[in-house]
């Protein structure tokens, strides 16, 4: 009785040993990494095989995936006003097309306009007074040549104002565009002919032997600046274009007063010919962000189509997120990272729209 307990025992053991080993052996099929070589059977490599599609399959799909926002090549700029004055001329729309340069909003300029007029008066009285006293060799020479300079840069401010005038007359009077296209070649002109003149007064100026100014001479450089100063007084009241770009919103409007303040834009302006996204990376994704990675963008207004673009800068530090998530998507309280991404061509998003942003898993990515 008690042999046949004993071989009941043992006959037990060896089947759960047998067992354990097997069930090991299943295991470790079942899970081993994609090209480890487990055993020589054809059961064995339809096993090696299917822990390979496992494996490939837990693989996400995505680096990361971040919240962003379209902005314009340039970055939405908003342009404020360098001096307070009362808004008298408004000569752009929503979505006008502009030029460097060109009048956004004019100011009241009647003050500035009087003290170049008392500014010119008095240098022309200091001229006279000033030719009076005899003036031969070097003297004479730098004479003529901040003469030339002081009758360039009228010249400049007449054509720039003339400018001024046609392109306002164009878009509010609908005047003619030859007339501000000539202007804009006088004034070409006029700034080239004044660097000339520049370079030329440096070079006498440079000259050996040059004597000091009299008192004449030096009440008429003061007078002179005086005249500068007044015409920059009038420039700044006209707000003009910072580059060439898209006007996307008029926030001022005529008759308010204008104030000189980052918080009181009066208008918005960017360069739609390229678009970026901001995206903001959570922390937990900033290491698998790199330079030059392709990226997927999609909006909910175009449901069915892929945007794609490349990573084009990366901050340097976190931040606080700027861009609400919409849903439980992400912590109040994280930290993100920025990035810049400029996107192909020339997509149909808006500027400020809210995107989803996919980083893919991209080899040729920068490590910089």
């Amino acid at each position: 009785m008690g042999n046949k307990v004993n071989s009941t025992v043992v006959t037990l053991a060896i089947a759960g040993a047998l067992a354990v080993a097997v069930g090991f052996y299943v295991n470790r099929v079942s899970w081993a990494p994609v090209g480890e070589h487990v055993a020589s059977s054809g059961t064995e490599t339809g096993s090696n095989k299917k822990a390979a599609v496992t494996a490939a399959a837990m693989r996400p799909t995505w680096a990361a995936s971040a919240t962003g926002r379209v902005e314009p090549k340039s970055g939405e700029v908003r342009v404020t006003a360098t001096t307070p004055g009362r808004i008298v001329t408004i000569p752009v729309a929503l979505n006008d097309s502009v030029k460097s340069g060109d009048v956004l909003l004019r100011l009241d300029d009647e003050d500035a306009m009087t003290k170049v007029t008392a500014a010119t008066a008095e240098e022309q009285v200091r001229v006279r007074e000033r030719d009076e006293e005899e003036a031969v060799g070097l003297q004479l020479e730098r004479r003529k040549a901040e003469d030339a300079v002081a009758e360039a840069k009228r010249a400049v401010f007449a054509a720039q104002q003339e400018l001024d005038a046609a392109y306002i007359e164009a878009r509010t009077k609908n005047g003619a565009e030859t007339a501000v296209d000539n202007a804009r070649t006088k004034l070409a002109d006029t700034e080239k002919k004044l660097d000339d003149e520049l370079t030329k007064m440096s070079t006498v100026l440079n000259k050996g032997g040059m004597p000091l100014p009299t008192r004449l001479e030096s009440a008429l450089t003061i007078s002179r600046t005086d005249v500068d100063a007044a015409e920059l007084g009038v420039s700044h009241t006209r707000i003009r274009a910072p580059f060439d770009g898209t006007v996307l919103n008029v926030i001022a409007k005529e008759g308010e007063v204008a104030a000189p303040s980052p918080e009181n834009a009066l208008v918005v302006f960017g360069d739609l010919t390229s678009m970026k996204v901001r995206a903001e990376v959570e922390e937990r994704d900033a290491a698998k962000i790199r330079k030059g990675q392709r990226v997927v963008v999609r909006a909910d207004a175009y449901p069915n189509q892929d945007f794609e673009g490349k990573v084009d800068s990366i901050a340097q530090s976190l931040s606080p997120p700027n861009i609400v998530s919409r849903g439980p998507r992400r912590p109040n309280d994280v930290e993100v990272l920025e990035v810049l991404i400029d996107l192909d061509g020339n997509p149909p998003l808006l500027t400020g729209m809210r995107v989803d942003v996919f980083f893919k898993h991209d080899a040729t990515a920068s490590t910089n």
